[in-house]
């Protein structure tokens, strides 16, 4: 018998107003010593304003505000360079950069080695310091994850540092963390979640286990992304929406995404386009072009989100979740193509190469992609 494994954080809270759960984990963990990440946006926002009440009352609280969306290694280096003394413990309030760089500081301050050292070899790392998650978007699941993602630019590309070290200790998943989310933003961090279900579900490395998790997400997110981006003041839709981000990272820890969000990279590296985005524009298609290698497993995810269609067969049913993952796409109004992003076809062969190099996801598509391949994707959203 085969053997898998899946880690997920020791303790997570989820629900409206679970913020104040954060008051009972310091006190668990004897903090005296906090410190927060987040960014301008989101404190402006006023939602670290009960955190950081809350860590004031256990002691000390230092906030390191002003890391940049989707940050190079220099920002990070940088802002993890303005922390000082070690703390007792890292909270980090935000989205995937966010919380990214939190889970990187807790392994990296007060360490001998270095952010740069870990792009060359992430197994040595170890955790220094625990740490809370608290995700103020419904998409990334960095709170559930082992993986850090930084941009590279001298690469044009983006890399993941993955240890199991980084998964959190504590997530706390506060559905009024995402009350005025933009809807913009609900669609585009809900459908990165909605991608790594799926993308965890047809991996190389699926298991049993990660299955569980990815069904669930894919399930949660494929009934509510509609109704949280159509509807701000729906709560219940918010809050599954984020537990189905958080399933959706479980998922990824346990097996991992593979080419949409390989060949996304390049396109958030050297275009700066958002990670969600991105993925959003190739998910569809790249579904399509696995589809002869995988349509067991999407006609398995068909039968747990839309049972209506029991009575098909298995290419009609995988067929019916790729034109749904158009759909919302499209319902929710996400760019479908390259082009508004001054992506021009004289730049097929940069992505080309900058796709191909991210053999770490890659190796996880369960149809292997020749260069010819990774063209005709790229191709196909141009």
């Amino acid at each position: 018998m085969s053997s898998y494994q899946i880690t997920i954080p020791s303790v997570s809270y989820a629900g409206e107003g679970s913020t104040e759960k954060l008051e009972e984990i310091l006190n668990r963990e004897n903090v005296k010593n906090a410190l927060v990440f987040t960014d301008k946006g989101i404190r402006g926002a006023g939602l670290t304003k009960a955190v950081e009440e809350i860590c004031s009352k256990a002691g000390s609280v230092t906030v390191i505000d002003d890391l940049t969306a989707e940050p190079a290694v220099s920002d990070v280096e940088r802002v993890i360079g303005e922390v000082g003394d070690k703390p007792d413990i890292i909270v980090g309030v935000g989205g995937g950069s966010v919380m990214d760089a939190a889970k990187l500081a807790s392994i990296i301050v007060g360490a001998s080695y270095t952010l740069r050292y870990l792009l060359s070899d992430s197994s040595i790392a170890s955790k220094q310091v625990k740490t809370v998650m608290m995700p103020t978007t419904c998409g990334t699941g960095s709170e559930a994850t082992c993986n850090a993602i930084v941009s590279i630019p001298e690469k044009e590309s983006k890399q993941g540092i993955v240890n199991n070290c980084m998964i959190p200790d504590y997530v706390i998943l506060d559905s009024s963390m995402i009350r005025r989310l933009p809807p913009a933003i609900i669609a585009s961090t809900g459908v990165d979640a909605l991608a790594h279900c799926v993308e965890c579900l047809t991996s190389n490395k699926a298991t049993p286990l990660s299955d569980t998790y990815a069904l669930a997400g894919a399930k949660k997110i494929f009934h509510n992304i509609r109704e949280a981006y159509k509807n701000a003041d729906n709560m219940q839709a918010k809050m599954e929406m984020m537990l189905g981000a958080f399933y959706g990272g479980v998922a990824i820890t346990g097996s991992g995404t593979t080419a949409v969000h390989a060949l996304s990279y390049p396109l958030g590296g050297k275009y700066h386009i958002a990670h969600g985005v991105s993925n959003a524009i190739l998910f569809a298609h790249v579904m399509k072009f696995n589809k002869d290698a995988c349509e067991d497993r999407l006609a398995d995810l068909c039968d747990a989100v839309y049972p209506e269609h029991s009575g098909k067969s298995i290419g009609e049913k995988a067929d019916i979740i790729i034109e749904e993952i158009a759909t919302v796409v499209r319902e929710t109004e996400i760019p479908t193509s390259l082009e508004k992003f001054g992506v021009k076809p004289t730049d097929i062969d940069f992505l080309v190469e900058a796709g191909s190099q991210q053999k770490r996801l890659l190796v996880n598509n369960c149809k292997e992609l020749s260069l010819e391949d990774i063209r005709f994707l790229y191709k196909k959203v141009l």
